[in-house]
């Protein structure tokens, strides 16, 4: 046999040679994570944070929790209300907003009635409102600017048929248009930091519908960052976002039951950990993405021209996730 037929038997039993005349087997796939219910949880929607003192906080049932290290959830902002069958997504402030403070560990929810817009909840448990959305269409997103490219302002999307309005509010409620023509896209919307290449600061989403996951600039451009590969179409496709950071941590997701949905949801929030998502392949500065339909996620990383998607974890075939995957320091 020629030295190239010998070779080309060798690549096609999934070997190749090495030093003297040995040879071994092809590398296998990394063991993809799983995402695992974690506590029950009665309709939740979102969870953010942490705030200051390590809670998360927890959109649920039309209300707000606070999630304790320990697993523990308590009432948070009693008088605090939105319409449970609603996606009333929400948003954390830190600390420090560069000259315009939006109040630490104050929470900023869509609002659907009065005002229309966003409300904001300080960590006093006051609910008041705070900006008005005058977008036509189904306000569906919403996210600080940590990166600054936006101004350090909170980030909202309004959704009316093929396109997406994306609206960004000072600490006082101003609101400005970045843009009204933005590819349709909806759930946890994240900014996106100096390490995600091309990218780096721009608005990402997802469009559950087509399965792509969207760039919006600061000055309205929209580009298209990747294709999931995931399944896509009406609560079935990429909904909810993260950008991992280093260090050890758990990931979390809400799981809202829906009932006579293909993914009927489980009413938990759905944990994995930091380990068993680097096991994937999956590294800080990675976006993940998680589908409506079963909590399917990738980790995409994007450098100067190009990005690649890998498929890093599953959930439950019965996950209906919601809203942010939300990060809790181990």
């Amino acid at each position: 046999m020629s030295l190239a037929k010998r070779l080309l038997a060798i690549l096609a039993a999934g070997a190749v040679a090495v030093g003297c005349g040995a040879a071994v087997a092809a590398q296998p796939q990394p063991k993809l994570a799983e995402w695992a219910p974690y506590i029950h949880v009665a309709s939740p929607i979102d969870v953010v944070g942490p705030r200051r003192d390590g809670t998360m906080v927890v959109a649920a049932n039309g209300r707000l929790w606070l999630l304790s290290r320990d697993g523990a959830l308590r009432a948070f902002a009693p008088s605090y209300q939105s319409n449970p069958g609603l996606e009333a997504y929400i948003a954390l402030a830190s600390a420090d907003r560069h000259g315009c403070s939006f109040g630490a560990d104050t929470v900023y929810a869509i609002s659907f009635g009065n005002p229309r817009g966003v409300v904001a909840i300080d960590a006093r448990r006051a609910v008041r409102p705070f900006a008005t959305i005058p977008a036509p269409g189904l306000i569906d997103g919403i996210a600080f600017d940590d990166t600054g490219s936006f101004g350090h302002r909170l980030l909202v999307a309004t959704t009316a048929g093929k396109h997406t309005t994306v609206d960004a509010i000072d600490c006082r409620g101003a609101v400005s248009v970045i843009t009204t023509t933005a590819h349709r896209v909806e759930g946890g919307i994240a900014v996106a930091p100096t390490t995600f290449g091309r990218f780096a600061g721009d608005l990402i989403a997802p469009d559950e519908l087509g399965g792509g996951v969207w760039a919006v600039t600061p000055g309205g451009r929209n580009l298209l960052v990747a294709r999931s590969g995931l399944p896509h179409g009406s609560d079935t496709g990429v909904e909810s976002e993260v950008f991992l950071p280093r260090g050890r941590f758990y990931a979390l997701l809400a799981d809202r039951l829906t009932p006579g949905n293909p993914h009927p949801g489980d009413n938990v929030l759905l944990r994995v950990s930091s380990a068993a998502l680097a096991t994937a392949g999956a590294r800080p500065g990675d976006l993940l993405v998680a589908t409506e339909g079963g909590a399917k996620t990738d980790a995409i990383s994007c450098g100067a021209t190009t990005c690649s998607v890998r498929h890093v974890a599953d959930g439950p075939a019965i996950a209906h996730p919601e809203g942010h995957i939300a990060i809790v320091p181990q």
